[in-house]
Parts: structure tokens; sequence; C-alpha cells
């Protein structure tokens, strides 16, 4: 399936905030508690690429027409763990080094995923029939939260 418009802006908006995170503050937060939570984040869109493989997943939000369901790993917990990986690891970095326009990007970051989840799972719901049945047993990105 080709990327629509839609889906272009998605990723360009997520890029230009990590991009901007990246280029205004250190990219290892401090103290070491923020160090962990970043770790964690790093673990976790590790843990989540090596199971979907690369190769089997788009940085825009239509599957690719190859890729397969998975529910392992991370997975059988959590719909979309790079999104909440992204956003573990950066946000330690906002208030590790704080400033108003950090925060504000980091926002916009969550936001524009928020609203990226919410049409790729319209997408996935269509391509995979097992889609609905799945998003009732997983969290969307904090399990018991969201």
């Amino acid at each position: 399936m080709k990327p629509t418009w839609f889906s272009v802006l998605f990723v360009f908006v997520q890029f230009l905030c990590l991009a901007v995170i990246g280029l205004t503050g250190p990219l290892f937060a401090y103290p070491i508690m923020l160090s962990l939570i970043e770790l964690i984040g790093l673990f976790l869109g590790i843990w989540a690429v090596v199971i979907m493989r690369i190769g089997h997943f788009n940085i825009a939000p239509e599957p690719l027409t190859w890729s397969k369901m998975t529910s392992r790993g991370p997975y059988r917990i959590i719909r979309h763990p790079m999104y909440l990986a992204l956003l573990l690891t950066t946000f330690p970095l906002i208030i590790s080094d704080f400033s108003s326009l950090r925060l504000v990007i980091w926002f916009i970051l969550l936001v524009n995923l928020i609203l990226k989840m919410g049409y790729e799972e319209g997408l996935l719901q269509k391509k995979f029939p097992d889609y609905a049945r799945y998003r009732t047993y997983t969290a969307r990105l904090i399990p018991g939260i969201y």
C-alpha cells in the first residue's frame, strides 16, 4: 500500500520532532534514573524491531503487503511498542536538559504519535482479520492506562 500524504505528514512531523530534540540538547540523559528510563526505551525499541524483523514493518502507518501481524515479544502486551520506545527514550532527554521549546516539541511528538496510531490501527484492522480481537487484550501504548 502506497503512503498517503497524510502518512507522509505523520512521518515528517515525527522525524522533525526527533531532530529538534536531538539537536537542542544532549543525547544522553542525566542523572542515572533518567538514563535508565532512556535505556529501557532503547531496549524496548530494539526488542520490537527484532521481533517484527527488519524489512517487515513500515515507518509510514500503511502496512507493507508482505507484513504479518505479530503478537510476540512486547506485542503481547503493547500494540505500539516502537512508539512507546520513542517516547521513553526522548522524555528523559527533555527532563535532563529542560527548556519550554523542547517540552512543546515532545508534546507535539506525543500528539502526532497518538494520531498516527489511530490511523494505523484502522489500516491494520482492514489488513488483518484478527486485529480486532488482538486489540481486546493489548494496550495501545501503556498497559492498564492507554
